[in-house]
């Protein structure tokens, strides 16, 4: 889960790591008995596929449920929230708070979008379709990929401009996202992806992505689509993010230590000359 808020962050000493990212900490639920969760990243090359393990038994986000949150002090002042599939498939009582905090945001006018990030290893297809059915209503953007749509949704289409084109008419969506990478290679993929608002579809450039660490690449593509349409502009939006996430594919671990300098320099000429 992720607020864009003018807020900003606390800067109390032991959140460092988190404060240094620019992330306020002032509304974690702190526990004292449950753990952090974990996953493992198995590395592969061809023709073996990479894989993950997750270990998520007691992981503290696991045992949030409703009413733990104050949502309406959480969503004051805050423009955007972000939340993905991953977080209602750690539990039903992490599925009904990510339904209360939806319904929050939609109450306090912060606009809303969701990853659909469905996991195999974490819930069912029937379970994900269930639950995520019922969130769409209340989420202004989707972004997914083809294959996760026919999984979740059931919703299938002649190419993905008629996959988006039914998202929109089944939930009543005002954008929905989709990226699409071609793989030959594990360690070679292209990277790209596309939105659809309003009948219309926007394309960018497609990137030819050598990879050092794929992982993060979705929430990274997120961050730069959420970025232009604060400004309420998608193509910038679509442009940021696949820029974003291609760079985050030569970055080892989850997340994208990016500046927006880097990432617009990469939007206008995606060069490979040594920055001094």
């Amino acid at each position: 889960m992720g607020v864009a808020a003018d807020t900003q962050p606390a800067r109390p000493p032991d959140r460092h790591h988190a404060r240094g990212a620019g992330v306020t900490t002032d509304h974690i639920v702190w526990t004292d008995d449950d753990r952090v969760g974990l996953y493992f990243l198995e590395f592969g090359a061809a023709p073996r596929a990479s894989s993950v393990l997750y270990d998520r038994k007691n992981a503290a986000i696991a045992g949030i449920g409703p009413g733990m949150v104050d949502w309406k002090k959480v969503f004051a002042g805050a423009k955007w929230y972000h939340v993905t599939g991953i977080t209602p498939a750690l539990s039903s009582g992490a599925a009904e708070a990510t339904r209360e905090s939806l319904q929050a945001a939609r109450a306090a006018g912060v606009r809303t979008s969701i990853d659909l990030n469905y996991r195999v290893k974490l819930w069912s297809q029937a379970e994900a379709g269930r639950w995520m059915s019922e969130f769409m209503p209340l989420c202004d953007v989707l972004i997914t990929t083809e294959e996760d749509t026919e999984r979740v949704f059931g919703i299938k289409g002649k190419d993905y401009e008629d996959v988006s084109a039914q998202l929109v008419r089944k939930f009543g969506l005002k954008v929905v996202a989709i990226t699409l990478r071609e793989n030959p290679l594990v360690w070679k993929n292209s990277w790209t992806a596309m939105a659809y608002q309003d009948g219309k579809v926007y394309k960018t450039r497609t990137y030819e992505v050598e990879i050092v660490d794929r992982l993060g690449a979705g929430d990274c593509f997120a961050a730069g689509l959420i970025h232009g349409l604060l400004g309420n502009d998608l193509q910038r939006g679509l442009d940021a993010g696949v820029a974003a996430s291609a760079l985050k594919h030569s970055i080892p671990g989850d997340f994208a230590w990016l500046t927006r300098e880097e990432v617009e320099a990469t939007m206008k000429s995606g060069t490979l000359r040594i920055s001094r």
